[in-house]
């Protein structure tokens, strides 16, 4: 099937939507225009989320450090998520995995894909780095009779599926998210892999790790690990992030059934089972997947206050803060041992993202932030005084943080 060309939009992250026969849905599915998490998580869970760390993360029944028992060849991890799809097509749970594989002309460009073998979800294992309109597919799921359908996806792409989904018409749906908010387009990707190594092609694989380092694999067996603070992050242009993924305010992927990430993993993947169907999915494994408790260590708030400040910079257009190069090997060393881990590193990442929406839309989107922002957003960012200014709430969601 051929997709059709996108519609064009305002802060649009291509999932799909506007390249179907009603490209006009965007208006009440795009998570960019006017997101409803609470009425959402609402039809998704049964409940909003709570206090606690549910602020951060979203509704959750369970949580679970995880790995598969036997690691799946050319996973990114272990294998959970292509597992997770691959038992649901094996026991005859769904018809088809509407998921994303390589492009054939580019391993690290996304497309989307209809799976209907569990052995063929081994296509979809890896990551890749770029928009990929994966919820077009849904139109010839339904053509070709598909009534039980699994999706794995990123959260802009399961909003705007959840706010499809009573539409579509299938039988049974599973969601498998994972989280996601620095996303780029290929091309800008294929960038950064030439600022890490001089022969940037041969590169298999790349993952930022829970101990704030890089690992990059390459084709002939070689492996090298970079500290976080020795990427080329300043060497970037300043749109090398789109705008979209700077104002994303659902980084743990709240909608889906079952979310599988790595920053709470420390080491291992973080799995959140958010609903009955999330739980089925992840029972139905068995002793296929090891589960071991999250931990928690360190403390967040000085490397986010840090954060904001450089956020701040470079959403004012001024240059980001460089850290001199002789003090960078020592705060790589220090990090692992005493930044912040496990739930810890994950509510870090969380407060970031927070901050960044707000200050990077105050800046350049001002008059969409009372639609964008949830209140979630704002009660994660206020013990950082970023509160909304006049204009910046909707006044029926205004729970006095002004």
């Amino acid at each position: 099937m051929s997709l059709r060309d996108p519609a064009p939009r305002s802060l649009c992250t291509d999932c799909g939507v506007s390249r179907m026969a009603d490209p006009s849905a965007c208006g009440a599915a795009c998570q960019f225009i006017k997101p409803n998490y609470p009425a959402m998580e609402q039809v998704v869970h049964g409940r909003a989320r709570g206090q606690g760390d549910e602020l951060f993360f979203g509704p959750v029944q369970a949580m679970h450090r995880a790995r598969m028992a036997t690691p799946a060849k050319g996973a990114q991890w272990t294998g959970i998520t292509t597992g997770l799809a691959a038992d649901l097509l094996a026991t005859g749970k769904v018809d088809a995995v509407l998921t994303m594989v390589p492009d054939a002309k580019d391993r690290w460009k996304p497309q989307p894909a209809l799976i209907t073998e569990a052995a063929d979800m081994s296509r979809a294992r890896g990551m890749r780095m770029g928009y990929a309109p994966l919820l077009a597919l849904l139109e010839e799921a339904q053509e070709r009779g598909f009534a039980r359908l699994a999706v794995i996806g990123i959260p802009c792409q399961v909003y705007a599926l959840r706010k499809l989904e009573a539409d579509l018409g299938f039988d049974r749906l599973y969601v498998i998210g994972t989280p996601c908010s620095d996303n780029t387009i290929t091309e800008n990707f294929h960038t950064f892999l030439s600022l890490l190594d001089e022969d940037p092609d041969s590169i298999s694989y790349l993952e930022f790790r829970a101990d704030y380092r890089v690992e990059i694999r390459f084709d002939d067996g070689r492996e090298r690990l970079i500290p976080f603070l020795q990427l080329p992050i300043s060497d970037l242009a300043s749109d090398f992030f789109p705008l979209t993924c700077r104002t994303c305010v659902d980084y743990t992927n709240v909608l889906a059934d079952i979310t599988v990430g790595y920053m709470a993993g420390e080491g291992d993947q973080w799995v959140i089972v958010r609903n009955a169907r999330g739980a089925e999915m992840l029972r139905s494994l068995g002793d296929r997947i090891v589960l071991e408790p999250v931990g928690s260590r360190g403390k967040r708030q000085a490397a986010v206050k840090g954060f904001i400040a450089n956020t701040a910079r470079a959403a004012g257009g001024l240059p980001l803060r460089r850290m001199p190069n002789w003090v960078r090997p020592i705060v790589s060393w220090l990090q692992p041992r005493t930044g912040p881990r496990g739930l810890e590193f994950a509510r870090t990442r969380v407060e970031m993202k927070a901050a960044e929406t707000i200050l990077h839309l105050r800046q350049a989107m001002p008059a969409k932030m009372k639609n964008m922002v949830p209140d979630h957003v704002w009660r994660i960012a206020a013990p950082y005084g970023l509160t909304p200014e006049p204009g910046e709430r909707a006044e029926a969601n205004d729970n006095g943080l002004r």
